[in-house]
C-alpha cells in the first residue's frame, strides 16, 4: 500500500504548470530518496504512466494516464455535477438559477432551478440562444478561441453591436463573468459566469436571472462575484483549473 501511495503521489505532483519535470523537482514534491524515486519511476513508466527524454532526463505524464482521464470524462454526468454548486446560487441569490454549455455558436440550457419568489424569470431545459446574446451566452463566448471573422459570424442575423459586443468580452475576461439588462427579457438582469473541463476549453456557464424591481446593478455585480467562486469549484469538479 505504502508503493501505491508514493507512486500517487508522483503522479499528482505534475499539473498544468508542472507538466514537465526534473528528478530534482519530484524529489523536492514528494520527498522521496533518488533510489526509491527511480525504482517508482521507472515502473511507472513500464506502464505507460510516465515518460522521459533529455539529459537531464525529464518526466511527463504519459498516454495511460490519458486514457484514465479520457474514461472518467466520459461518465461524468455534468448535471448532476453541478447539482450542488447550482443549489448553493440558488440558496444564496433566491433567483432562478441555470447551467448553460456551448454548442457551436449557441449555448443550450441543460439544467434549471426556477426563483422562490413570486416574480420571476425562467426560460427552462432545452432553451437555446446564440452566444453573442445574453450574459450567459457571453461568459462562454469571452473565453472561446475565435478565428479571424468568426465572430461577425456569430453575430449575423442578432442586430447585435459589435463594437459593443467585443468591448464587453473584454470586460468579461477581465472580471470573470458577464451582465446583462432589459437585453432579452424586459426588465430582466441576469449575469453569469464560465467554467471550464479538463483541457481549459470553456464547457458553459452558470447564470442567475431575476427582476429589475428587486435587483439593482450593485447587487448583481456581487451576484457575479460570487458566480465566479462557483463557476470555479465546478471547474474543479470537472477537473479544470478554475479562473482565480
Amino acid at each position: 500500500m505504502r508503493a501505491v501511495e508514493r507512486a500517487l503521489d508522483i503522479l499528482a505532483a505534475f499539473g498544468p504548470a508542472q507538466h514537465d519535470l526534473l528528478v530534482a523537482d519530484l524529489v523536492k514534491r514528494v520527498g522521496l530518496t533518488r533510489p526509491t524515486l527511480y525504482r517508482l519511476l521507472n515502473t511507472l513508466e513500464k506502464r505507460g504512466f510516465v515518460t522521459s527524454s533529455g539529459e537531464p532526463q525529464r518526466f511527463r505524464l504519459g498516454p495511460a494516464v490519458a486514457r484514465l482521464a479520457h474514461a472518467w470524462s466520459t461518465t461524468l454526468d455534468l448535471t448532476a455535477l453541478a447539482r450542488p454548486v447550482m443549489t448553493e446560487a440558488w440558496t444564496f441569490t433566491a433567483e432562478t438559477v441555470a447551467l448553460f454549455v456551448a454548442r457551436g455558436d449557441m449555448r443550450l440550457c441543460v439544467a434549471e432551478m426556477q426563483s422562490p419568489q413570486p416574480i420571476s424569470f425562467r426560460r427552462g431545459v432545452g432553451y437555446s440562444e446564440k452566444l453573442v446574446r445574453g450574459a450567459s451566452g457571453r461568459a462562454i463566448l469571452a473565453f472561446t478561441p475565435l478565428q479571424p471573422g468568426q465572430l461577425d459570424a456569430f453575430a449575423a442575423g442578432t442586430n447585435t453591436d459589435l463594437a459593443w459586443l467585443r468591448d464587453q468580452l473584454t470586460i468579461t475576461r477581465e472580471r470573470g463573468y458577464a451582465m446583462g439588462h432589459n437585453e432579452l427579457i424586459q426588465g430582466a438582469y441576469a449575469v453569469a459566469a464560465p467554467f471550464f473541463d479538463t483541457s481549459g476549453t470553456v464547457a458553459g456557464s452558470l447564470g442567475v436571472f431575476g427582476p429589475d424591481v428587486r435587483l439593482t446593478e450593485a447587487r448583481v455585480h456581487d451576484f457575479g462575484k460570487v458566480l465566479r467562486t462557483m463557476a470555479d469549484h465546478l471547474t474543479v469538479s470537472l477537473g479544470g483549473v478554475p479562473l482565480s
